[in-house]
């Protein structure tokens, strides 16, 4: 009969002798279930105890239709109900009353039918009846599904003169919960993981409930080449996200990075806006958030581990030996992995028999031969260390004497990190990080993370991280932070996941604001030509961020036009940014002209060259024979198309960091490229630039403390 009508039913049978627990273990992964629209509890009457109907109709308020039930268990089972809230409705066994009865209460969901006795009379009817509610309650899911407007509620701000301290701020503002926030955004119960009271992840599913809404306004926030302290740009995305929504009242959303605690421990602090332009809790928005970065550092450090040691056991083991210990008999019977299945077909051996392989064909497939000198593959940290710059590993006495220089990089540099940022889902991650490209063979093949057979461990380690996490500003505006790559030694953007949920939830009319990290000849640049790229998005409107002290810094700049809008969110929060926030409205109402740099088909050269000499000002670029030699290498590979990511330094236009304003007359030094096969870009090493930063004299550490009693932070800026 259901099938008829087109519904899916699944008939869960228990074992007559289930327990209690095990019945309601099992209800509970029923209501949890969001493809589950219905549930109905067929159960012998010794078995509806009271903790049972409690986990079952969770509903107070609610009206409950009783089929049957006279006697002592009806009366039971009515004061149970009745006690927790419930309407109780008792129908007799006649058909006609039954019918009636059912449809004066429609509004009542499958799951609330409670079954103690059926005649053999009702049973068709009821069975139709409750198909009828299902189909109802399936209805209602249906329409719960779309796109839901905003109820926004703003945060009051009274901005305080002078303006106090950056923590002072944050703790003075009352955070609304995140199931709040996440109500009010139009996100459903089941589309949030909550971490503590004021912070939550977002679950991907929300992308294809939301598909077919049409997408908003696409903001981006540049600035001009910074100062070592930064110029606020994060300060001037809160501040124009808060007068959009609280000052303006149009849905808009800030996508940011996660900080990094190199930085945050080192010269710059942290990085949640400032003054009355900030994400709260800004403590928890600098220190940890909700692991994303510890997932990465440990996925990253899980192939430094697998690299050296594949290497070993291949220098001290036979093919033999190898192939028994890669493959084991376990239970008497040797199976390939999916993942050694996978490489398998790569070498063009199609037996899955692992005692069918030829032995050149075990040879193959248990040696991947790696060049200890082109590792490619760093170990990270996410702590400014100078002293990692260089290491060497494999020192004790059980490494058998496998010893080999290599280097640690800042946690954010990891291409983890990048494939985060760049990654379209799940799937897509999966596959980017079984493509990573670790080092090359001594015949000169590249070796992937697939071939040392991490990649599915890579996926479980990051399967959290790649939902981005949702936060609000000191005025109640909602907030992405998600993914967290730096500008100069990565492509500086938040995540691509991040701002796409974002335009879906604003609607149409709304307004997505997120940064570029650093100068726009890196930020910006790279924003364009790789994210713009992966994501398929253009942006509508650019910020560009100039402050006084860049100005005065690098001297010499062009005139402030007219339009440089002045701006006042760190004293006076959203308020002070209701002009630009007016200035950004009306020229996202214009058609904007967005256009690649290079194109993919240009060779790596000239892509390079075209970076320098028309971003950066350049005469034109310089190759080490290391440089060019890795070119030659990435071409014979097909890497050619990829884009081009810069690793320079963001205080000089140019190479050297010394020099300010626009310099000409130069030429940039390209002293090395790397690539990212995963993330999906080249990214070339200019002069001198380093992948691990290191501490300064007196760090920010100095200043930072916590008491023990409140367990107050103290010295976050």
């Amino acid at each position: 009969m259901a099938g008829k009508i087109g519904l899916n039913v699944t008939q869960i049978c228990l074992p007559r002798e289930c327990t209690e627990d095990e019945i309601i273990e099992e209800v509970l992964k029923l209501n949890e279930d969001p493809r589950v629209h219905g549930v109905y509890l067929h159960l012998p009457p010794a078995s509806l105890t009271n903790k049972c109907i409690l986990y079952y109709t969770p509903m107070e308020g609610r009206t409950v239709l009783v089929v049957g039930g006279e006697g002592p268990l009806g009366v039971a089972l009515q004061c149970l109900m009745q006690r927790r809230g419930m309407v109780v409705l008792h129908s007799r066994r006649s058909s006609e009353v039954l019918q009636k009865q059912v449809c004066t209460h429609r509004c009542m969901r499958a799951h609330t039918h409670i079954h103690l006795h059926m005649m053999s009379g009702v049973g068709p009817l009821t069975a139709a009846l409750r198909m009828q509610n299902v189909v109802q309650s399936s209805s209602r899911w249906a329409q719960g599904q779309q796109y839901r407007p905003w109820t926004l509620r703003s945060l009051k701000l009274q901005p305080l003169s002078p303006v106090p301290s950056d923590i002072e701020i944050s703790r003075a503002q009352t955070p609304k919960p995140v199931d709040q926030l996440a109500q009010e955004i139009g996100l459903l119960q089941e589309e949030t993981e909550a971490y503590g009271r004021t912070k939550a992840k977002v679950r991907l599913s929300l992308l294809d409930r939301l598909r077919e809404q049409p997408d908003g306004k696409y903001v981006l926030v540049a600035g001009i080449t910074p100062t070592p302290l930064g110029e606020g740009k994060s300060t001037v995305v809160i501040g124009l996200v808060q007068a959009l929504s609280a000052h303006l009242k149009l849905n808009s959303f800030a996508c940011l990075r996660q900080p990094s605690q190199g930085p945050t421990f080192g010269v710059k602090g942290g990085a949640a806006g400032g003054g009355y332009a900030q994400v709260i809790p800004m403590e928890e928005f600098n220190l940890h958030l909700t692991g994303d970065i510890h997932a990465i550092t440990a996925a990253n450090n899980l192939v430094a581990a697998a690299i050296d040691a594949r290497m070993l056991h291949e220098a001290t083991q036979k093919d033999k030996a190898l192939y028994s210990r890669l493959v084991p008999s376990v239970n008497g019977v040797r199976r390939f992995s999916p993942i050694q299945i996978a490489r398998l077909r790569r070498l063009g051996i199609s037996e899955i028999d692992p005692s069918a392989l030829m032995p050149q064909e075990v040879s193959s497939f248990v040696r991947l031969d790696l060049d200890p000198a082109k590792v490619t593959w760093q170990r990270v940290v996410d702590t400014n260390d100078r002293f990692l710059r260089k290491i060497t590993v494999g020192q004790a006495s059980t490494e058998k004497g496998h010893v080999r220089e290599t280097q640690f990089d800042i946690a954010v540099a990891s291409e983890i990190m990048a494939i985060l940022a760049l990654a379209d889902g799940l799937g897509d991650m999966k596959t980017r990080l079984g493509r990573m490209v670790v080092g090359s063979s001594r015949s000169g093949q590249p070796v992937t993370a697939e071939d040392l057979g991490v990649s599915g461990a890579l996926a479980v380690l990051m399967k959290d991280a790649i939902k981005p996490t949702l936060m609000q500003t000191l005025e109640g505006s909602p907030v992405f932070v998600h993914a967290g790559p730096f500008a100069n030694i990565a492509h500086g953007n938040s995540s691509v996941l991040a701002d796409k949920l974002a335009l879906k939830l604003v609607g149409e009319d709304g307004f997505v604001v997120t940064e570029a990290g650093f100068g726009a000849d890196i930020g910006m640049e790279k924003f364009f030509n790789i994210k713009c790229r992966a994501s398929g998005l253009r942006p509508n409107v650019v910020v560009l961020v100039a402050t006084v002290r860049a100005l005065k810094m690098h001297g010499g700049g062009p005139n402030v036009l007219l339009n440089a809008v002045p701006c006042h969110h760190w004293a006076r929060g959203g308020r002070g940014s209701v002009e630009l926030a007016q200035a950004v409205k009306q020229a996202g109402s214009q058609p904007s002209h967005f256009q690649f740099l290079y194109s993919q088909e240009t060779p790596i050269v000239e892509k390079i060259r075209m970076i320098a000499q028309k971003v950066y000002g350049a005469d034109d670029i310089e190759l080490s024979p290391e440089a060019q030699a890795k070119i030659d290498y990435y071409n014979q590979q097909g890497y050619g198309k990829l884009p081009i990511c810069m690793a320079k330094t963001h205080l000089s236009l140019s190479h050297l960091p010394e020099k300010k304003g626009t310099p000409t007359g130069f030429t940039l030094p390209i002293r090395d490229i790397r690539a990212s096969i995963g993330a999906g870009f080249i990214y070339p090493l200019v002069g001198t630039m380093s992948t691990m930063p290191g501490l300064p004299t007196r760090p920010c550490f100095y200043d930072i403390d916590l008491d023990p009693v409140t367990e107050e932070i103290t010295g976050l800026f």
